[in-house]
């Protein structure tokens, strides 16, 4: 028996005497003592948090990436400071710190750095995507004449005037599209332009259209490929107005769910390969919290009377009861959405307290049903933010493979970008949740009401209580 396991016993053994007094005289049984109260052991915490409390853990995960992700560029071999346009040449780079401000794990923070702004009215939060928005604004145009002359250039750069790939552009420019929907007076377009030209006109695809990638065999698609694409296309129809954006949005996710998608697991497969029969289904958790992420995203911006909207939506629905059917006792995903054996993964955790509380919010499941999942992934995400802010146990970048060794020993670790975003946009959604929805608790478990529970019905807490 390990450590944890030992604590179990001991601490209800410590619940029963600080709940119910020491009884040296009698024994506890069910004449004497309400057992139904006692406080059970949970591991990462349980019921519903406040507003203050999801915000103090977001504050803590701010202030660390600001601290990782200076917005400054310097000279590659002396380390000086280049604080003028005329002064970059080949030289110049952005500073590095732990992550990097072009790649698509920042694009996915900077769209949820947003969120927190609009749930928390904190400008902090909306400084820190302006700052770094505008600096890539301003010294795009530099770095692409330099790139454009036949200078090899910072690659951080040049992943942003010459994309290369899905993970170059997509999730980037949705973050730069959502911040000028917000504020008109962001200089952003040209940013914006030159990421859309690349996501309609250069990306690989199959011969019917869907985006797709030449590894790890040809003609291979990607489930990761749903959110690395298509939001950003959904979001410039919302900023242009032009329906050919969200014409080719939903085409991408109907096409990628004819291939995708395991009706009898309501869960999607992480790849799939043109010439391969049969098709391995491995469903990897983050990969599934992109494409959910994708639907959410996708369902924000497209308008209500659009033909595809209802087909979209009811892949959301179906995929939320998939994945809240396998949600652990403490709260989080496995690895492999499906297999048990597989450890317990926190950005996939994250992403899904995300949008089971957005799915919520925007009134397109029962809150009932999905609340208390939403919040209780909410409770997994913050037992794994450290007292410096770091989101531990998230697996790292991890490729395509078709057996299960592959995920399941994928490593973990507090570096790996792709947790501090969904950490961030979860802790957003979740304080929204708490502010449009109704939580209680009630008979010591968590619950949701379709409006405040009238004064004269009793709600328990856990403790033993009764308020009302």
């Amino acid at each position: 028996m390990n450590r944890k396991e030992l604590m179990v016993p001991i601490c209800l053994a410590l619940v029963l005497s600080i709940s119910f007094g020491k009884m040296t005289a009698q024994t506890v049984n069910d004449s004497n003592t309400p057992l139904h109260l006692m406080k059970p052991a949970y591991r990462v915490g349980y019921g519903i948090p406040t507003t203050e409390e999801v915000k103090k853990t977001m504050d803590r995960v701010l202030q660390y990436i600001a601290s990782e992700t200076p917005a400054v560029l310097v000279d590659k071999n002396t380390g000086q400071e280049v604080t003028k346009m005329k002064e970059i040449n080949e030289q110049t780079q952005l500073k590095q710190g732990g992550f990097r401000l072009t790649s698509y794990e920042w694009g996915v923070t900077y769209s949820a750095v947003l969120a927190a702004y609009q749930a928390t009215g904190d400008i902090a939060y909306r400084d820190y995507v302006y700052q770094r928005h505008r600096l890539l604004a301003d010294i795009a145009p530099v770095f692409k004449r330099l790139h454009d002359g036949g200078k090899t250039i910072d690659g951080n750069v040049r992943r942003v005037v010459d994309p290369h790939a899905l993970d170059d552009a997509g999730a980037v420019c949705c973050s730069m599209v959502k911040a000028m929907l917000a504020d008109s007076k962001l200089q952003l377009r040209p940013l914006i332009d030159n990421y859309i030209n690349y996501i309609m006109n250069k990306e690989y695809r199959l011969s019917d259209g869907t985006f797709a990638r030449l590894r790890p065999q040809k003609n291979t698609v990607w489930l990761d490929d749903m959110f690395m694409g298509i939001p950003a296309v959904a979001y410039m129809g919302r900023l242009t107005g032009e329906s050919k954006y969200y014409d080719e949005a939903v085409r991408q996710i109907k096409q990628f769910a004819e291939r995708m998608w395991v009706p009898e697991k309501k869960l999607f497969r992480h790849g799939w390969v043109e010439d391969m029969t049969p098709h391995p289904s491995f469903h990897w958790g983050r990969a599934n919290g992109w494409a959910i992420l994708t639907l959410c995203e996708v369902l924000d911006v497209l308008p209500d009377n659009y033909t595809g909207r209802q087909q979209v939506l009811e892949l959301l629905r179906a995929h939320a009861e998939g994945l809240a059917a396998l949600q652990h006792q403490d709260g989080f995903w496995h690895q492999l959405l499906d297999r048990s054996d597989t450890y317990l993964e926190t950005s996939a955790t994250a992403i899904y307290a995300y949008c089971l509380a957005h799915a919520v919010n925007q009134g397109w499941i029962s809150a009932k049903a999905f609340g208390p999942v939403a919040l209780q992934a909410w409770h997994a995400v913050a037992s794994c933010i450290n007292g410096r802010g770091q989101v531990e146990g998230v697996c790292v970048g991890t490729g395509m493979g078709f057996d299960a060794a592959f995920y399941a020993f994928r490593p973990v670790h507090v570096m790996a970008a792709h947790g501090y975003g969904p950490a961030i946009w979860a802790g957003a959604e979740i304080i929204r949740l708490l502010q449009l929805q109704h939580p209680k608790l009630n008979d010591s478990a968590v619950q949701f009401y379709d409006q405040e529970v009238p004064t004269d019905q009793p709600i328990f807490n856990y403790d033993g209580k009764i308020r009302y």
